[in-house]
């Protein structure tokens, strides 16, 4: 099976899983750090000649983090493509389990089962609280509704303010989150690498969360720490 991946977390997934099954990765897969394969650009922007030429047997993507266009594209050429939707953590265990049997997994593999467990053993939140969560500065972006991140942060008692907004990832001026009064601003480091410093700049007097992307937004191996990982960073932002 010769596979190509359109997705950061995929690709973790399928290395992990499938030593040797992949044969090209966007420039944003860069876990694991050898992966050692061919690159075909973005996400975004994929290079659609360097794919065919690879002659993958199957394409795997993601309706949020690839383009219809390119996918259709793909298909056009002949190429199978398939597509996941991970909008929670349980349909993150279901979509990497149907995408690694479509590459070839004879079974579950133990990460897949561990980080379940993970998630499964988590207790209960102690209490709620608010938050806002930027995704992107200038403009100023965050996590709007049906979001994996945000019911990543459900599940560890944090309910993010615009889980209720008609789009996905919202513009939202500064001054308006700053009014939405929140308990605390979540800063991941991607899409957009914010640190302490915009947090004191943008969100004076707010306590902070800065967290890993990658645990956070990620649907592969990382799910296994990704639980106390997360909840070490959010209990460190009291006020």
């Amino acid at each position: 099976m010769r596979v190509v991946s359109l997705v950061p977390s995929l690709t973790e997934a399928v290395a992990r899983t499938l030593p040797g099954a992949l044969v090209g990765a966007t420039d944003w897969c860069t876990h694991p750090a050898d992966l050692g394969v061919s690159r075909i650009g973005g996400t975004k922007n994929p290079a659609l000649d360097r794919i065919l030429a690879l002659a993958p047997d199957l394409v795997i993507a993601n309706e949020e983090e690839n383009r219809a266009p390119d996918l259709d594209a793909l298909r056009a050429a002949g190429l199978a493509v398939l597509v996941t939707e991970v909008r929670s953590v349980p349909q993150a265990f279901a979509e990497l389990d149907r995408v690694l049997r479509a590459c070839g997994a004879p079974g579950r593999p133990r990460w897949l089962t561990e980080a379940e467990a993970a998630w499964a053993a988590l207790p209960a939140p102690a209490g709620r609280r608010t938050a806002v969560v930027p995704v992107w500065r200038r403009p100023w972006m965050v996590l709007g509704r049906g979001t994996f991140a945000g019911d990543v942060l459900a599940r560890l008692g944090v309910d993010h303010l615009y889980a209720g907004h008609p789009d996905r990832y919202p513009r939202v001026p500064l001054q308006e989150l700053r009014s939405a009064a929140p308990d605390l601003v979540v800063l991941p480091d991607e899409p957009y690498r914010f640190t302490a410093d915009d947090g004191a700049e943008a969100f004076p007097g707010l306590p902070c969360a800065l967290v890993s992307g990658r645990h956070l937004t990620w649907y592969g191996p990382s799910l296994i720490e990704a639980p106390r990982v997360l909840s070490e960073a959010l209990r460190a932002a009291r006020r």
